[in-house]
């Protein structure tokens, strides 16, 4: 939470927020890459079904733009470690919208460790006592991973990644010449270019580190800036991916923010570019849940703006039905604003879940 500051590099501490339960044999933690979950909407909830929770923060708390996944993991471990300290016998990881890759990511690399370096080729050495397993995974508005996030809310139309204006109007999703609703051949062009984009980008990224690395006393990295990242054509078009969500996203008009000064993955570097947000993350959810082997809780909200319907299925196709409880929350949104009762059907579910590993 304090990114630039002196006590912070030398001496850095990770925070977290954590509500105890009268019965003390299952714990859970609630998790983000980036957003402050201290505060998350469980909190108070929770603990009064019996479950206690501690509602951890990485590194990285208000600030994406250095995130690097790999040390994300190790942020949740020392949780992990925290919990199993106090005595817990059972620790559920609650894989909430970008917390969904990040729970998967830990538990695949706790129950069987391959990482040797980041995808920028830095080394991490990651011990087996700092990530130690959890017993069960719970996903709920769970979306597969940032970097695939990214990959789809691209604008397509960008020309150049030096120009935040400049569009193609073939590939403008804005440009109501082109709808919606979205003729199937635009989406496919659409989705095409965002993928080309986002590879272009990488390969930029690592051509710019191999340069600035190559300098005698260079750094070893470097910001940059994205433009115009909220371009889905699932937020314009609700019969794509249908389900019961609005139009528009969780946080307001999209072109709006699309064209905003600040928005996801805005500001980064090269390094994190790499972990995070390129193809070649290793957070990607559904295939690293797929290498795990404790009970999941698939939660699918079908009034989300954020995490589709097919997003959900990845997550199931990927963890197979013989340990997959999956449940649809009719009518929930991605906050559950508003919606006492849905809470309350969240977390019971959550509890009864927790209580039976």
């Amino acid at each position: 939470m304090e990114s630039q500051s002196g006590l912070q590099m030398k001496w850095p501490r990770i925070y977290g927020a954590f509500a105890r339960a009268a019965e003390k044999r299952v714990a859970a933690i609630v998790i983000h890459p980036t957003s402050n979950f201290m505060g998350h909407y469980l909190m108070p909830h929770l603990p009064a079904a019996g479950i206690s929770l501690l509602g951890l923060n990485t590194r990285y708390a208000g600030n994406e733009s250095n995130l690097i996944f790999e040390r994300v993991i190790q942020d949740l471990g020392a949780g992990v470690r925290f919990l199993r300290e106090q005595g817990y016998e059972r620790i559920v990881l609650l894989g909430n919208s970008g917390g969904a890759s990040t729970v998967a990511f830990y538990q695949a690399e706790a129950e069987v460790p391959t990482i040797i370096d980041t995808p920028a080729g830095d080394p991490i050495e990651l011990e087996r006592e700092d990530l130690p397993p959890a017993d069960g995974i719970a996903l709920f508005g769970a979306h597969p991973g940032r970097h695939l996030v990214m990959a789809n809310w691209l604008d397509a139309s960008v020309i150049s990644e030096h120009d935040p204006l400049a569009a193609d109007p073939a590939l403008d999703i804005y440009n109501t010449v082109n709808g919606p609703p979205f003729a199937h051949e635009f989406i496919a062009r659409i989705r095409a270019a965002q993928h080309s984009r986002s590879e272009r980008i990488t390969k930029s990224a690592r051509s710019r580190l191999r340069y600035i690395r190559a300098l005698p006393g260079g750094p070893s990295d470097e910001a940059f800036v994205v433009y115009r990242t909220m371009a889905d054509p699932r937020f314009l078009d609700l019969t794509l991916d249908a389900n019961d969500r609005p139009p528009g996203t969780i946080w307001g008009d999209p072109k709006a923010i699309n064209y905003g000064a600040n928005n996801v993955g805005r500001y980064t570097t090269l390094t994190s570019w790499l972990s995070q947000w390129s193809l070649a993350s290793r957070a990607d959810g559904p295939a690293c849940i797929a290498r795990t082997t404790v009970q999941v809780l698939n939660l699918e909200y079908s009034a989300d703006a954020a995490a589709f319907p097919s997003d959900i299925r990845m997550w199931s196709d990927a963890i197979g039905g013989g340990r997959e409880q999956y449940h649809e929350i009719k009518g929930a949104t991605h906050y559950l604003e508003d919606r006492p009762d849905l809470m309350d059907q969240v977390v019971s579910l959550i509890a009864e879940f927790s209580r039976a590993l």
